[in-house]
């Protein structure tokens, strides 16, 4: 199986060495950061440093100034912790190492254009925004991001891409110091909280039937007894039904399934126009189209219509391949994403018994999550496992 380990710019720029222990790893690839979110990381073996603060998200090249001049909303530049072409002096020194540079690419994930835009949040059924989470209804959102994935993934020398957060993002989010779990909220609450609220998604929502003012009332009404810890708020979709009511949970999914899909669509669509033949698209997604995140949730036969094939999480069992598998044609990419930080809840050391799993579930493909943050002896893991696979 092909392996490609996640890596940052800041974990190979002034580290002589840095190249060649990932390519000692024994993967033949690697996905590299191009744009990304606030961060704050680890960088375990680096001569300069130890941690890097990412402090908003950005780009971690110089953007195209003809591209985005007057526009309202652009991509932010690096600030010290990626100076420069930070990705195209990383994806040199990889390469050189012998080792195939695909992007990674996070979209719909970004604090400051939420801060410094508010009208392009989330704005849940309290009223309350999200500014990690641009609303992907929004014509101008929608074109900012589709215009980021053509620019970040197609990097000089790339020979593919991983879109990440191309789709919804809602509540759940690892934001700051994060005091949201006082709660327990299940999946169907998660879906309530995410449900945005926006201009846009109101009208929406008016054109599936459904009046935007009572529909953001409902979804209070549903959730106080979650407050109060009286009722649950799981159940997968059935559990949304049981809560919204099925009629209006159902409207409310038709709405953002179109916009995700279409944005989808769109997105890759420019990815392609900008990318020489034989460019691989692959997107990070869920095979159930309500969740929201890092990994949005798609259709499978849809999406699989639209990119290369798709990077799953596989971190604690690999059942996710499932759906995708069924939908898989010759060719098709099912990446299976294992962490193998231990400290992040990763498993190293069961590397080979996990890809065999997933192989078995459907997997071509392994993705490691992440070469940049793991330790000496998480690498060395690393190594024999994928020695035996």
């Amino acid at each position: 199986m092909k392996a490609s380990a996640f890596v940052y710019p800041w974990d190979v720029n002034d580290d002589p060495q840095a190249a060649a222990r990932v390519a000692d790893l024994g993967v033949a690839q690697v996905t590299l950061a191009a744009a990304y979110h606030s961060t704050r990381a680890l960088t375990p073996r680096h001569p300069r440093h130890r941690v890097v603060t990412a402090e908003y998200a950005a780009v971690l090249y110089p953007p195209d100034a003809a591209r985005w001049k007057g526009r309202d909303l652009r991509p932010y530049e690096s600030g010290d912790w990626a100076p420069g072409d930070a990705y195209g002096e990383a994806a040199a020194a990889l390469a050189e190492a012998g080792l195939e540079v695909h992007t990674w690419v996070v979209l719909a994930h970004n604090s400051r254009l939420g801060a410094e835009h508010p009208h392009t949040s989330v704005v849940n059924a309290y009223g309350d925004r999200y500014p990690w989470a641009p609303c992907i209804a929004q014509p101008a959102t929608r074109s900012h991001l589709t215009g980021l994935a053509a620019e970040a993934a197609v990097r000089p020398g790339a020979r593919g891409t991983e879109l990440e957060s191309l789709g919804w993002y809602g509540l759940a989010h690892l934001h700051a110091h994060d005091k949201t779990a006082g709660v327990a909220l299940g999946d169907a609450g998660q879906y309530l909280m995410s449900l945005c609220f926006c201009p846009n998604c109101r009208e929406g929502y008016g054109a599936h039937g459904l009046d935007p003012g009572e529909l953001a009332a409902a979804v209070r009404t549903a959730l106080e007894p979650v407050w109060r810890g009286t009722a649950p708020s799981d159940g997968g979709w059935a559990g949304v039904g049981r809560l919204l009511g099925r009629a209006a949970a159902d409207a409310t999914r038709a709405w953002r399934d179109e916009r995700a899909r279409t944005l989808q669509e769109a997105a890759v669509a420019a990815v392609r126009a900008a990318a020489p033949d034989g460019f691989q698209v692959l997107m990070h997604a869920d095979p159930v189209s309500y969740h929201c995140g890092a990994n949005a949730g798609v259709d499978p036969a849809h999406v699989l219509s639209v990119v290369d094939g798709v990077t799953v999480p596989c971190t604690g069992g690999a059942d996710l391949l499932t759906p995708f598998a069924a939908q898989a044609r010759p060719g098709t990419v099912l990446a299976a994403n294992l962490t193998v930080v231990s400290g992040m809840g990763g498993s190293p050391r069961t590397l080979a018994a996990d890809a065999a799993r997933a192989r078995a579930l459907g997997a071509t493909e392994l993705r490691l999550y992440h070469a940049g943050l793991a330790s000496d002896a998480d690498l060395e893991a690393v190594r024999a496992g994928l020695a035996e696979v």
